[in-house]
């Protein structure tokens, strides 16, 4: 799961709190006006009810609702929701894995639910790079249903959704983040929903709010790739290009903005600029987050051939 944005949270601690009402005379609170000849109030009528006096024979009264809820066979027959399994966690995973910010999130929970919920949040985390995504989603929902109000628990289930195109879903989820945590940093994976989702002014008008000018330097370039995507779709294929031309495009550690800067050159039919973007993509891109070594191949002409393609065919037919 990704690290929160750095903003402190100011939303902590402030919720409501009943309107400040002065609840002290609720459970059997004394009466101290008593009765006019100074002894104790006679008013000690049979108080099985909540302090009213009992009717039909002692039997304390009970509302339309209740009587209602009793003809229908009460509440204690009303059908409840079976307990999902939860998914088994490897050994070894002890959640101890996490970020310190995760941790710090987790300390609302109990002991013993936080290094549950980290062990969940550990393995989604694990199998989003395993790309075993249905397996992420079981342990993402564990974590949900275990802290709902944890922005990184609705932040994982929100990754899970966006990796399968659950836009809407995803989108939910990123709103509920930002709405606990009071952080923008995934507001381009907004954006990019927004896009999935076929509303593409709307996603225009999230990149352009004030808190994306306020985003960080890295969340700004992802959020400029998004935006150029967005105006691609649209044909507006020159307005992607501008869309890209951030202060980080002259810097050397950004493959995926180079590699965004080159397709859409290649896009407007400028080969030859395109090409050079795509040696900076590649050179940059340490961590192959790009294919821009393909794309070079393929500009150039350059076809590769694998030379154990059909071996295990060639085994079996010796085999037999």
């Amino acid at each position: 799961p990704r690290r929160d944005g750095g903003r402190d949270d100011r939303r902590e601690g402030g919720g409501r709190d009943g309107a400040g009402r002065d609840d002290r005379r609720e459970f059997g609170a004394r009466d101290d006006r008593g009765s006019r000849g100074g002894g104790r109030s006679d008013r000690r009528d049979d108080r099985r009810d909540g302090g009213r006096p009992a009717r039909d024979g002692g039997r304390p009264t009970r509302g339309g609702a209740d009587r209602d809820r009793e003809q229908r066979g009460g509440s204690r027959l009303a059908p409840k929701s079976p307990r999902l399994p939860e998914p088994r966690i490897p050994d070894g995973v002890t959640g101890k894995e996490l970020d310190r910010s995760v941790h710090q999130q987790l300390r609302t929970l109990s002991k013993e639910n936080a290094e549950g919920v980290a062990q969940h949040l550990v393995m989604v985390a694990a199998l989003l790079e395993a790309d075993e995504v249905e397996a992420a989603m079981a342990h993402a929902e564990t974590a949900v249903r275990r802290a709902g109000r944890v922005p990184a628990a609705r932040e994982a289930l929100g990754m899970v959704a966006y990796r399968t195109g659950d836009f809407a879903r995803a989108l939910g989820e990123f709103r509920t983040v930002r709405r606990i945590s009071g952080s923008d940093h995934l507001l381009p994976l907004m954006v990019d929903c927004e896009r999935g989702l076929g509303r593409h002014e709307r996603a225009l008008d999230l990149a352009q709010s004030p808190e994306a000018k306020r985003l960080p330097a890295q969340e700004k370039v992802e959020l400029a790739i998004v935006v150029s995507g967005i105006r691609r779709d649209l044909g507006q294929v020159d307005a992607a290009l501008v869309a890209l031309q951030i202060p980080q495009l002259k810097k050397s550690n950004q493959p995926r903005l180079a590699y965004a800067y080159a397709d859409t050159l290649l896009g407007l039919g400028r080969t030859a600029e395109a090409r050079e973007w795509f040696e900076r993509a590649a050179e940059a891109d340490t961590e192959y987050e790009t294919d821009a070594v393909e794309r070079l191949e393929e500009l150039d002409g350059v076809s590769m051939t694998d030379l154990l393609d059909g071996a295990d065919e060639e085994d079996e037919g010796g085999d037999e």
